[in-house]
């Protein structure tokens, strides 16, 4: 039952009738609570939280005063629960904890004689399918047709057990494949900025908040919703109705100022905030955005910035309400009545954009827009902005370091003779939630090929183009444009709507050209649009991968390398003979913001939402089972029943100590979550593929990891399978290799730790800066467990990872600063004992592990990195599933 002890509930009279909320500034009045006024917007959303949802037991007084008492360096010694309005999974992370939740709903009955309908979603769940298409089909006016088909085949049972989901489970809704990219289609229709619900017959307003089970969820904050990614374990937990247990995060204010100079892009702004960010670091930390420049940012410009989150590393990156929401709820056609009720609550809880309220803020930064020019970032990560004058030479000096050049060569492709070398592109792909949902540089995308093409330009035979729009209005308004046309003839047709090339989902290059980068060694290159370029990540035959403006994508595809001075040197030659320039064919910015106002149509965001949830005749034919349990199928090698909570029972655990442990990999930096669990291609020489091939799959139907990650048995055997992996046990072996360390043996990752599970033998690894970066990816954590790891030690992880590791019951240990593996001089070759872990285990507890080596015994000191109480009792259960299973059966 929700109290009010602070006696804050008042009413708002709206066109729809009296609704009532929990007032920040009748709070900011009380006595002892004056600070509240110049919270930053950010933190006033967490505390409203708190106050509506104060029950004494879950969300105490207590809480609400701690949150109130926000400080620029807040106070890290407790944590509060933050309760979400909502959750939204994408697919490949749905999938498996759709399983979770069904697993849950055996063990509660057959664990715990209970009863199994305990376990369903009390939040409202979206999910979105986006992850499973793949491009087979390009540059073709049936690309979007067969790579649907080939979807809906590939992934049938997939489907199916989703749509069984969304009939045994409360709160649950499934949108079809096709619809578009979940962030934007979060965006577009499922974001109301301020939510209702009917409580004890009165309708209560509040803000609208979620998680979801995509790192790249931040984009919401662009539209003025908090929200971030989680580890698909948390999100299960939250849907569950547990809260989130948070410490209070510094707020890093961002001012912007001035506007973005002629011919530089929202994308170019956001690759030079994310550089800044992490050069300043904001990992565990919001950030939100103030000052004039806002007023020159348009609602898409502002989703692209906060979408980059995960990449500056932040938790978040916010934009408050102001007037341009307000626009673009009513142009993505969301009813007058909730734009009315967004404006009124948002400034009656001064919610509402303010610059002139000097807010509290941890740090502040600042950027002049008119300082921002074109620029690129890579070959391997995000945060490596290089201007686009810079470019050329950039490649030229990372070259050495991405493998021994490679000899020039002439292939023929489709009658016409493509010359490859080191350098070449042969990806070149508009995708993406980054910059698929901003009109300017979609738009700007179509100006600037139109007018390639009436030079007379074309993209060379070497290069695979593609067009991924996040959400179907984006075609509609290309078309509407005059401009898709343009872009079809340069090979740019439409090939799926959802997450294609930056998530590794790029579908084969023609076989020719794959053959001719291998033989000869070349060094080839991908651009793209996205958001992530890290290695391996976007093609196996792709050394380089980098990130550009939707314009810049196309303009490298027409150049054919990425060696190019643009300023200097011809994009091409002109059909009149004549060399033609970048600058020659690059839309103006009027041009773009008339192509803007004049393209975008509210009723095509309602017609074309309509038509893919409503009208989808190839889900709508998905044949589905029926029921509150799942029938597994024995012969599945999508979805199986994880072994997760087979041994959960009654019995209290204990921490207990670990003695014995073997390094299972010796990591360097940067290890990101698609290093550790890839998301793409299946080798066809790795454990998971053998697993599959015995029973009796070919390798054409292997599909990718991220779409069998309902089959814990093809995801375990995948975990630290990236082929570009590097393990320092194997110097000079790429891929999902180690040593087992008795008999010295040279093996993959899964059958090294499946013999150590044999002798008894614990597992630790052991890794550098940033460990589990990029991905809210679940299971990174999960096929870590499952491979026998006890414990990570690590010189620094990234949030989520952190999280997930705990969540399933792995021990994340930091070495203290200025220690490492390498000053201590551990080989991995040690034996390794963490002796003092027992129930009195207190978070960021220091500990002593103890590596036994040839050489003597050497002392680790480290940092556990279980960071709140409540982590304690997950880590003591096994994970956070198995606390809230043990919750709901009246044990926990």
């Amino acid at each position: 039952m929700t109290q009010d002890p602070f006696n804050v509930r008042r009413t708002l009279d709206t066109s729809s009738g009296p609704v009532a909320y929990y007032s920040l500034p009748e709070l900011a009045s009380r006595p002892g609570f004056e600070q509240v006024a110049t919270l930053p917007i950010t933190i006033r959303i967490m505390l409203e939280a708190a106050l509506r949802q104060l029950d004494g037991f879950a969300v105490t007084e207590k809480d609400v005063r701690y949150v109130a008492g926000w400080q620029q360096r807040p106070d890290q010694s407790d944590e509060f629960p933050f309760k979400v309005a909502r959750v939204v999974m994408q697919d490949f992370t749905g999938v498996p904890a759709v399983v979770d939740l069904a697993v849950m709903r055996d063990a509660m009955a057959d664990n715990f004689d209970g009863d199994a309908q305990k376990i369903n979603p009390v939040l409202p769940v979206d999910l979105v399918i986006d992850h499973s298409v793949q491009i087979d089909a390009w540059a073709s006016k049936e690309a979007l047709e067969q790579n649907m088909k080939l979807e809906f085949e590939r992934n049938r049972e997939r489907y199916e057990f989703l749509k069984w989901g969304a009939q045994a489970f409360d709160n649950f809704r499934v949108v079809p494949p096709g619809t578009g990219i979940i962030h934007q289609v979060n965006l577009e229709y499922l974001a109301n900025v301020v939510q209702t619900r009917v409580v004890d017959g009165e309708t209560v307003a509040y803000p609208d908040t979620l998680v979801g089970t995509d790192s790249h969820t931040t984009m919401i904050n662009g539209l003025g919703v908090l929200g971030w990614g989680v580890g698909g374990i948390e999100a299960e937990a939250a849907l569950l109705n547990q809260p989130l247990y948070m410490l209070l995060p510094e707020v890093v204010g961002f001012r912007l100022t001035g506007t973005l100079p002629e011919g530089a892009t929202a994308t170019d702004l956001v690759l030079r905030i994310t550089q800044m960010l992490r050069e300043f670091g904001v990992v565990g930390k919001f950030v939100e955005y103030f000052g004039p420049g806002l007023d020159a940012l348009s609602l898409a410009d502002r989703a692209t910035i906060a979408n980059m989150a995960p990449e500056y590393g932040a938790t978040c990156g916010f934009f408050p309400v102001d007037d341009a929401t307000l626009a673009y709820l009513r142009d993505s056609g969301r009813p007058d009545d909730l734009v009315e009720l967004v404006e009124q609550y948002c400034k009656a809880q001064e919610l509402w954009r303010d610059d002139s309220v000097e807010r509290r803020y941890s740090d502040v930064l600042e950027l002049d827009m008119g300082t921002v020019e074109p620029a690129i970032s890579g070959p391997k990560r995000p945060q490596d902005r290089i201007a686009l004058r810079e470019a050329k030479q950039a490649f030229l000096d990372v070259l050495p370091e991405l493998g021994p050049s490679g000899n020039e060569v002439s292939i023929d492709v489709d009658g016409k003779t493509a010359t490859l070398r080191d350098g070449s592109i042969v990806i070149a792909s508009i995708t993406s939630c980054t910059n698929t949902s901003n009109p300017s540089v979609m738009l700007g995308a179509g100006l600037l090929a139109r007018k390639a093409v009436e030079a007379g330009l074309e993209v060379p035979a070497h290069v695979k183009t593609s067009l991924a729009p996040g959400s179907r209005v984006v075609t509609r308004y290309l078309e509407h444009a005059g401009l898709l046309p343009s872009l079809e003839q340069l090979g740019y047709e439409v090939v799926a709507y959802g997450c294609t090339t930056c998530i590794g989902n790029s579908g084969p290059l023609r076989p020719e050209i794959s053959q001719a980068i291998r033989d000869n060694g070349l060094v080839a290159v991908s651009v793209l649009s996205g958001n992530r370029n890290f290695e391996g990540r976007i093609h196996p035959d792709v050394r380089a991968n980098y990130l550009a403006s939707p314009p810049l994508v196309i303009a490298y595809a027409l150049a054919g390398r990425i060696d190019i001075d643009f300023d200097d040197e011809p994009i091409g030659t002109g059909k009149d003979g004549h060399p033609v320039y970048l600058r020659d064919i690059w839309p103006s910015n009027q041009e773009i913001a008339d192509a803007v106002r004049s393209a975008i149509q509210r009723q095509m965001f309602v017609d074309e939402y309509d038509e893919a949830i409503n009208r989808n005749a190839m889900w709508q034919a998905v044949d589905a089972p029926t029921g509150e349990r799942y029938d597994w199928r024995e012969e599945s090698t999508y979805i199986r029943k994880a072994p997760f909570f087979e041994s959960l029972s009654r019995e209290r655990r204990s921490i207990e100590p670990v003695s014995g442990a073997r390094v299972l990999a010796l990591l360097g930096d940067s290890v990101t979550t698609d290093h550790i669990s890839p998301a793409g291609a299946i080798p066809k020489d790795s454990p998971a593929a053998k697993w599959l091939m015995e029973r009796g799959v070919d390798p054409k139907d292997f599909n990718s990891y991220g779409s069998r990650r309902g089959n814990h048995e093809v995801m375990m055997r995948g975990t630290f399978g990236n082929i570009r992996l590097r393990n320092r046990l194997v110097p000079g072996i790429e891929g999902g290799y180690t040593r087992y360390l008795p008999t010295g043996e040279t093996t993959s990752i899964y059958d090294a730790a499946m013999r150590y599970r044999d002798d008894g033998t614990p597992l630790i690894v052991i890794a550098g800066k940033e460990y589990g970066t990029g991905s809210s990816r679940d299971w990174a954590a999960k096929g870590t467990y499952l491979l026998g790891v006890r414990a990570v030690i690590a010189e620094s992880f990234e949030r989520i990872h952190r999280s997930n590791l705990v969540g399933m019951g792995v021990l994340p240990l930091q070495f203290v600063d200025g220690v490492s593996a390498e000053s201590l001089g551990l080989t991995g070759e040690e034996t390794f004992d963490i002796p003092n872990l027992s129930d009195d285990l207190q978070p960021k507890q220091q500990l002593t592990v103890i590596a036994h080596g040839a050489n003597g015994d050497v002392e680790i000191p480290v940092i556990v990195r279980i960071d709140t109480p409540v982590e304690i009792d997950y880590y003591r259960n096994g994970g956070i599933l198995h606390t809230v299973l043990l919750q709901k059966a009246g044990v926990a």
